[in-house]
Order: structure tokens, then C-alpha cells, then sequence
């Protein structure tokens, strides 16, 4: 297993902001990047957090597949709804901007949807569902993303891992965020089971047999990006666990983030081009906001949804269970534990020095340094 280095939130906060600003991205949007990816970090999501910084986003804008300053284009506008090309900008400014414009819309209307196409990776979804429950709103996301997930009774990836995000807000210390991938597991998690030297869990992955992958997670990563190998959906292979379930709601992801604005899907987000170039990812979004204060009150939203997420955690336990969570409940309690930092495997710290020293920020000095 790769040894870790624990770094406080304050050094690697400035430390991945400086990093951003060294490639071209504007400050303020810096510090949302770089705030959107520690959050990952700080709910216990270390898929989508330090382990993808130099390479979903560094790399991408050291390649010229991802631009660091981000031209956001409202292209069709009306009181309730918004239609966005960010022009492979950063995802995270993509996204921060358009939660908060659905919102505005939503606070001023009762209800805002803001749909977007030509983005990058944006970061974890539920960033996003929590701007909105800060300000008493129900809040949805969604993401298509690069084709890695086979639709059931199928084997090749046609379509992204396509989270379908919701937040509610509730009256206790987290609020309802459901954040998760419609397939049983994502691409950064077997990039990150590839790093710390774990196996792929049996059931996860399909190879061209149609059977499960196993074993090495380096090698079923390499067969899911050279096509010969797949994610599977929540429920699985075939039918009898539900896996059509799974399939069902990541194609629902795939038409909102690019029906209604026009945008790329499928195969035609695989980053590359016929000839095997990199080129932009072109992904689709979509950002829903409801304001509870346009029906009985965010009072009443928070004190039921805390009313009847209290009811399930009481009911009874299942043998040797020692409690029942509710989505939300076990990232709230993984950010109150990391309070002294996040973990920096050795892979990333290899990474970290890299930028380091490419960018010459001297300044920072990392504890396995010492």
C-alpha cells in the first residue's frame, strides 16, 4: 500500500491555487477549482479530489484540450431557464456559475434550470446540490462524461459513469446529498484502487466475454480506456439484480446534458479525435434549483426532510449493524475527522513536487520532505 503524508487544508489549499494561477487560470476562478476539488477531498471522496489535479486538469491544460480561462456564454436566456456553452473552460467555474444563476432564478420564480454544453470535468456533483441547499433550495446536477459504462446486455462503454445528484436541505448539521455515479463504481475510483495498489471489486467491470474483470485495477483501466473492457451499472451485469435500473438513470443523465442544449454524447466525449489526437472533452450539464420558499417554507422542507431522514436511521438494524446512515450522514462525519488535513498518497506526492518545481513556488516545503 502507498504511504501517505498528511498536509493541512491551508497549505494545500494556496498550494493548489497557486498551481492553477501558474496554468493560466485567473485567480478568483483558481480559488472555486481549487475549492470544488478539496471539498472531494474533505468529504472522504479521494476519487475526485488531490488524485485528479495534475492529471484530469494540469495535464489537460498543459495538452490544449482544456482552456484555464473560461469564456462563459449564456446563449438563450428566459426568467426560469438558461442555456450555457463554456467554450472547454474549467468545469468547476462552468458549474459554480450556473447553480448560482438556476438559484437566483429559482429564489425570484420558485424554479431554475440551466442546462450547458462544451465543458470540461466539473468537479464532484454534490458541490453543486450543496450551493443550493445553502440557500434553502432543492438542488439537482447531472454530467455526462467520457464513454467507460456498458448499457446492460451490452459490453463496450456508450456512455459516461453520469451522476444524478440531489440535494435537499433538512434541519440537522448536513443536509440530503445523494452523490453518486449511475454505474457501481467510477473511472477516478480505479484510478485511485491503481495508485494505492488495490484490486477491482469483483462485478464492477465486464470484459468483451461478457464476464467479470478482475484483479490488477492498473490493467482493467488500461482495457476500459483501450475499449476492451467496460463499467457496469448500478445492479450489475445482466437483469436480475436491477442492473437495466442503473442503465435506465445514467441514460436519463445522458439526454439532460445534451438534448436541451444541442450538445455532444456518447462516444463523441472519448477526448480523442479519428486519428487517435487529444481533443476536447465537449461534456453536457445540468443544474435544477427549487425553492422551498415558493411552496410551504425552507422551515418546513428542513424540519420534515430532518423528520423523516431521523425515522429511517431508527428503524431496525439488520444483525452485527451498528447504525443506519442516510446519504450525507457518513461525508459529514469524515469532514469533521479531517480537520488537521488530507492524506497525500505517494503517487500524488510524486506529482505535487513535479508542479512544484515546474512552477517554481519555492515557498512550500511538503511533510514527507522533511
Amino acid at each position: 500500500m502507498a504511504k501517505n503524508n498528511v498536509v493541512d487544508w491551508k497549505t494545500i489549499t494556496n498550494f493548489v491555487i497557486d498551481s492553477f494561477v501558474g496554468y493560466g487560470i485567473p485567480r478568483k476562478d483558481a480559488e472555486i477549482c481549487a475549492d470544488v476539488l478539496l471539498e472531494s477531498d474533505k468529504r472522504g471522496i479521494e476519487s475526485h479530489g488531490v488524485n485528479r489535479f495534475k492529471p484530469i486538469y494540469l495535464d489537460r491544460i498543459k495538452d490544449g484540450i482544456q482552456n484555464p480561462v473560461t469564456n462563459y456564454e449564456i446563449i438563450k436566456e428566459t426568467p426560469t431557464t438558461a442555456v450555457v456553452d463554456g467554450h472547454d473552460g474549467m468545469g468547476q467555474v462552468i458549474g459554480y456559475k450556473s447553480m448560482k444563476m438556476a438559484i437566483d432564478k429559482a429564489k425570484e420564480y420558485g424554479m431554475g434550470m440551466v442546462v450547458v454544453r462544451n465543458s470540461c470535468h466539473y468537479g464532484i456533483a454534490g458541490y453543486y446540490a450543496t450551493m443550493a441547499c445553502k440557500e434553502g433550495c432543492i438542488g439537482i446536477t447531472g454530467t455526462n462524461a467520457r464513454p467507460s459504462v456498458a448499457p446492460t446486455f451490452g459490453v463496450e462503454g456508450m456512455f459516461g459513469t453520469n451522476p444524478l445528484t440531489i440535494g435537499i436541505p433538512t434541519d440537522e448539521k448536513f443536509d440530503f446529498i445523494i452523490d453518486c455515479a449511475s454505474s457501481i463504481t467510477q473511472n477516478g475510483k480505479i484510478e485511485y484502487y491503481a495508485r494505492i495498489g488495490e484490486d477491482v471489486h469483483p462485478g464492477t467491470i465486464i470484459g468483451q466475454d461478457g464476464e467479470s474483470i478482475e484483479g490488477d485495477a492498473g490493467e482493467a483501466l488500461k482495457m476500459i480506456r483501450n475499449g476492451t473492457a467496460a463499467l457496469t451499472t448500478l445492479g450489475g451485469i445482466g437483469e436480475a439484480l436491477g442492473g437495466y435500473k442503473g442503465y435506465g438513470y445514467a441514460m436519463v443523465v445522458e439526454l439532460l446534458s445534451a438534448v436541451l442544449q444541442d450538445g455532444n454524447y456518447g462516444k463523441a466525449l472519448d477526448g480523442k479525435d479519428a486519428d487517435g489526437n487529444k481533443v476536447p472533452y465537449h461534456l453536457g450539464h445540468f443544474f435544477i434549483a427549487i425553492d422551498t420558499n415558493h411552496f410551504l417554507g425552507e422551515d418546513v422542507c428542513r424540519k420534515k426532510a430532518g423528520e423523516i431522514l431521523r425515522s429511517v436511521r431508527n428503524s431496525k438494524k439488520a444483525p452485527g449493524a451498528e447504525r443506519i446512515y442516510t446519504a450525507g450522514e457518513k461525508e459529514y462525519e469524515i469532514s469533521l475527522a479531517r480537520h488537521d488535513g488530507v492524506a497525500i498518497n505517494e503517487s500524488v506526492q510524486k506529482e505535487m513536487i513535479q508542479v512544484r518545481d515546474e512552477l517554481g513556488l519555492t515557498q512550500y516545503k511538503f511533510p514527507w520532505e522533511d
